[in-house]
């Protein structure tokens, strides 16, 4: 790693990769109930596919940007103990006092979130979507919409643990929710043990118990560690809307960075939807399994935002620097590996999702896998850029310029792709990635930046010598 000793490489790496494994296995364990969810509804039919990812992608789009509101809590925990640690103070109050607010936060987003999901049902009609599809959507998203409480709080409690840099915990929840999520989907779908047969919206009312039962589950661990539990707060009162405030100002960007690529995501997927029912069932599948390999990224991502925190507080810019080189080190080695299944076995990536009997479907999927080699790369890298702006806590910057990445070169770009220029699904994918390109560096160039801006502050000047 440039600029950075080998003496400080190798505990960069292990604090980096102790950080964010746990994170990342715990986001793939959550997203192979997503997963399973879309390989069981590939048993209904292309059109439960179409519909399901249809309301899996706006159910998405509406839980990560309630996710973004509370996001920054991690950073402030972590800042709040290095400063207090420095000082030889208690860093509980504060601790209390941001979980609190985190919180509330969450209660009320997830409120509004569900209220927006279940009115998007009836809404998207006027956006050229399969009626035929709406109408086995909206069943679906309104059995999500509940589920959007309990996921929020469970993230509150993760942002708490990787705050305090003890993140293990999650992983031992997230794996049981996988067995219970298939099991209370596959009775639901089909009606077992005298359950009612819900076919499509079984699987919402099984993702939204199971959110109930990871939260449960992970309070209760948090609950009894002899670390995490004594400062965890078990009553939500008092808040300190000064704290809300502060949050809301540093989370408030990050859910709106986090809404805009995600918002892309969902216009995208309506333009597939415009494009026929394969184009999106392809899209689906494929945007899936691209979602499971984002989730090591957003574990780097996490990771090196916090020892970002932890290095600023103390004036270590150069550090900074490294742990920046060396998370997009890591995401490049993901990237590549999983880029050579798409490459080489993209019917083996692709069977647990499609009949290969439906080859419409299936030869649209293998043209996005082979772009989706080069997306990945760059979604990991522009997360990875958000989450180190969010260690400098300039996470309107990161709004701004997702903005531009997204909306301005990302989204136009897919369109003149896929309609003039006649390409199709494919060019979709293309402006993604330009979007996504664009974005990632857009973050990176602004987060090296305001590490020269801290280092030119820092640094002081020298003493004029007068003759």
């Amino acid at each position: 790693m440039i600029g950075t000793p080998l003496s400080r490489l190798r505990p960069d790496g292990r604090r980096l990769a102790a950080l964010a494994t746990p994170i990342a296995l715990t986001q793939l364990a959550q997203v192979a109930v997503s997963t399973t969810n879309i390989a069981l509804m590939g048993g209904l039919g292309v059109r439960a596919v179409a519909a399901g990812g249809l309301a899996l992608v706006l159910f998405n789009q509406i839980r990560t940007m309630c996710v973004g509101l509370i996001t920054g809590s991690g950073n402030q925990i972590a800042a709040a103990v290095g400063a207090a640690g420095r000082r030889g103070d208690d860093p509980d109050p504060e601790v209390r006092d941001v979980v609190r607010s985190s919180f509330l936060i969450a209660t009320v987003a997830g409120l509004l979130g569900g209220a927006i999901l279940i009115g998007l049902g009836w809404s998207l009609q006027w956006l050229g979507q399969d009626a035929g599809v709406l109408a086995d959507a909206r069943p679906l998203m309104v059995a999500l919409a509940p589920g959007l409480l309990p996921c929020l709080w469970f993230q509150v409690l993760r942002q708490y643990t990787v705050g305090m840099q003890r993140p293990q915990a999650l992983l031992a929840v997230t794996l049981g929710s996988i067995a219970v999520n298939l099991v209370l989907a596959m009775a639901l779908i089909h009606g077992w043990a005298g359950l009612p047969a819900l076919g499509l919206t079984g699987v919402g009312v099984a993702t939204s118990l199971v959110f109930l039962l990871m939260f449960a589950g992970f309070w209760t661990m948090v609950r009894r560690d002899p670390e995490l539990g004594p400062t965890l707060p078990v009553r939500p009162w008092p808040v300190r809307m000064a704290t809300v405030r502060g949050e809301l100002r540093l989370g408030t960007p990050i859910a709106l960075t986090y809404g805009s690529e995600a918002g892309m995501f969902s216009v995208l997927a309506l333009v597939m939807g415009a494009l026929g029912p394969a184009a999106l069932a392809a899209h689906n599948v494929v945007y899936q399994v691209i979602y499971i390999v984002f989730q090591i990224a957003i574990g780097i991502s996490h990771g090196a935002s916090i020892l970002v925190s932890h290095s600023v507080a103390r004036d270590e810019t150069s550090h900074a620097r490294g742990l920046a080189r060396l998370a997009l080190q890591f995401a490049g080695a993901v990237a590549l590996v999983t880029g050579l299944a798409y490459a080489f076995v993209p019917d083996l990536v692709l069977r647990p999702f499609l009949d290969p009997a439906d080859q419409a479907t299936v030869e649209v999927a293998r043209s996005l896998l082979l772009i989706g080699i080069v997306l990945q790369f760059f979604d990991a890298a522009q997360n990875i850029g958000t989450g180190l702006l969010r260690g400098l806590q300039a996470t309107d910057a990161g709004f701004r310029l997702s903005v531009v990445g997204y909306w301005i070169v990302g989204l136009p770009t897919a369109l003149v792709l896929a309609y003039p220029a006649g390409m199709g699904a494919a060019g979709v994918w293309w402006g993604l990635t330009a979007g996504l390109a664009a974005t990632a560096a857009l973050m990176l160039r602004k987060y090296f930046s305001l590490l020269d801006q801290r280092d030119a502050v820092l640094t002081p000047r020298p003493r004029q010598v007068v003759s």
